[in-house]
C-alpha cells in the first residue's frame, strides 16, 4: 500500500512540474529582441564608429619624426597602435615614449589614479596657458608622465622614459603637450 502511494503521489507530483514546464514554455513577450549592448535587430554586428570623432587618428598626432626630435632622437618607429600609441625612439640613448588619449577622462581622475600608484605630482602650465601635471614613479625615476585636458574633451597624457637616464624626460613630455596643445601637429 505504501509504495502504491508514493507512486501516486510521484506520478502526481511530474504532471505538475510538467504542467508548469508547459505553461512556461508557452509564455510569449512584448517587444522586439536586439543584440548584446543595444544595437538594432537589421544591424550587421559591425561597430558605429561614427561616436569616435578621431578613431584610431591619435596616433598621427605629431609624426615619428617630430617624436624623435622632441626627446633628443634621431629616427622614431612606431610600435603599437590602440588605446594608446607607443615609439620607441633612437639615437645617443634609446627612449620610450607613449601617448594616450582618454576621450572620457578627467584631469582629477587621472591625478588622484597617479597618487594612488605612488607616483609623485606637481601641477604646471604648458605655454603659461594650459593647466597640466607631471607624473614620476619613484621606483622608476628616469620615467616622466605629462598630463592636460585635450581641447576637444577628454586627457592627453604623454610618457617619456629613456633605458639610461640622461637629461629630464619631463622636458621631453613637456615639449611634446606643447606641440600638440599648440596644433603642431
Amino acid at each position: 500500500m505504501i509504495r502504491r502511494f508514493r507512486a501516486g503521489k510521484l506520478a502526481t507530483f511530474l504532471a505538475m512540474v510538467a504542467a508548469v514546464l508547459l505553461s512556461i514554455s508557452s509564455c510569449t513577450v512584448d517587444g522586439t529582441a536586439h543584440p548584446i549592448g543595444g544595437g538594432s535587430a537589421n544591424q550587421s554586428g559591425g561597430l558605429q564608429t561614427d561616436r569616435f570623432e578621431q578613431l584610431l587618428l591619435e596616433c598621427d598626432i605629431l609624426t615619428p619624426a617630430l617624436v624623435a626630435k622632441s626627446v633628443g632622437g634621431s629616427f622614431a618607429s612606431r610600435n603599437f597602435n590602440g588605446a594608446i600609441c607607443r615609439w620607441t625612439v633612437s639615437g645617443s640613448t634609446t627612449t620610450a615614449v607613449t601617448f594616450n588619449w582618454f576621450e572620457w577622462g578627467s584631469m582629477a581622475v587621472e591625478q588622484r589614479t597617479a597618487k594612488k600608484l605612488g607616483y609623485t605630482t606637481e601641477n604646471i602650465k604648458i605655454a603659461d596657458t594650459y593647466t597640466a601635471f607631471t607624473q614620476r614613479d619613484p621606483k622608476r625615476p628616469a620615467m616622466c608622465g605629462v598630463t592636460s585636458k585635450a581641447p576637444g574633451r577628454g586627457v592627453y597624457t604623454w610618457w617619456v622614459e629613456p633605458r639610461v637616464v640622461s637629461g629630464d624626460s619631463c622636458a621631453a613630455a613637456v615639449k611634446l603637450m606643447t606641440l600638440v596643445l599648440r596644433g603642431a601637429a
